[in-house]
């Protein structure tokens, strides 16, 4: 297909001069060589292109024909590669990240503007959901860059961002006692708030209470980490939450901490690619900047 590439480049530099001599050297050929090469092609194609007549050449029907799409074609290879030297300069292009609305709300949000501010040709996509969905995503292709949790995975390239930290937290006029040591068995006593089963973070929490015999029934399950703190605040129960992300109702009041004897092992959201696929140049930079300002 190269080769035939070739014959059909010179096949139109020799229809738009209409002389074998001309287009031999704008092709930087001899004139031997571009004879040749429409002989060539019109062994291949068992049509003739050109009429020969001592002013030069001129197409036939059939060479009219042809040229039309071979014009195009070449028109849009050669678009192509502008199109693509512009990305790899990161002058256009997309880039498609897949995180939750959390993640990009309190980590990535000021990596996008900057992104954004340093390569605005560059169109950023944001493709919302949890940590399983986003993987599969980054999997099939659909996202070049997926911020997940902690993710066991060797066809993953991973680099941590943040730790988070489970809490349970309650509305400051909760009638609990604040300065009480709780158990992970009086924890499990309260009307909980959790988040939905399909969360990653709900699960890692079942399974370290588990470890030690405690099983949680929440009253109330969500797709919402907002909604865990507000429903928190109204007293409808005890939220576990990520305490990284509900440090602004901490100060202001909202909700209180409450304490426990006993610790949940921190988690690592990391930003993850597919290992044995080369980033995009947009993909690449992103991934430096945050890289250069993370552990």
């Amino acid at each position: 297909m190269a080769v035939k590439l070739e014959l059909y480049r010179v096949f139109k530099e020799v229809a738009d001069t209409g002389n074998i001599s001309a287009a031999a050297k704008n092709l930087f050929i001899s004139q031997s060589a571009v004879s040749q090469s429409i002989k060539q092609l019109e062994t291949s194609l068992q049509a003739r292109l050109f009429a020969r007549s001592p002013r030069g050449v001129t197409l036939t029907g059939e060479g009219q024909m042809l040229y039309q799409y071979v014009r195009s074609a070449l028109g849009l290879i050669a678009t192509g590669e502008d199109k693509l030297s512009q990305a790899q300069q990161l002058l256009l292009g997309t880039l498609t990240i897949g995180a939750s609305d959390t993640v990009t709300t309190f980590f990535l949000m000021h990596y996008l503007e900057e992104f954004h501010h340093l390569h605005p040709g560059i169109r950023l996509k944001i493709v919302s959901g949890r940590s399983a969905k986003v993987l599969s995503l980054l999997k099939s292709g659909a996202v070049d860059i997926a911020f997940a949790s902690s993710p066991a995975d060797s066809t993953l390239d991973t680099h941590p961002c943040f730790a988070t930290h489970t809490a349970f937290v309650a509305g400051s006029r909760y009638p609990c006692d604040f300065d009480h040591v709780y158990t992970r068995q009086e924890i499990a006593d309260f009307p909980l708030i959790l988040l939905e089963r399909k969360a990653s973070s709900r699960v890692f929490l079942e399974q370290e209470f588990l470890k030690s015999g405690v099983t949680l029934n929440p009253e109330i399950e969500l797709s919402s980490r907002q909604l865990l703190v507000s429903l928190a605040s109204i007293g409808l129960g005890v939220a576990g939450v990520t305490l990284e992300f509900v440090q602004e109702a901490l100060e202001s009041g909202d909700i209180r901490l409450l304490k426990t004897d006993f610790d949940i092992p921190a988690r690592s959201v990391d930003m993850c690619t597919l290992r044995d696929v080369a980033p995009t140049a947009a993909a690449t930079a992103f991934m430096e900047m945050v890289r250069l300002r993370t552990p």
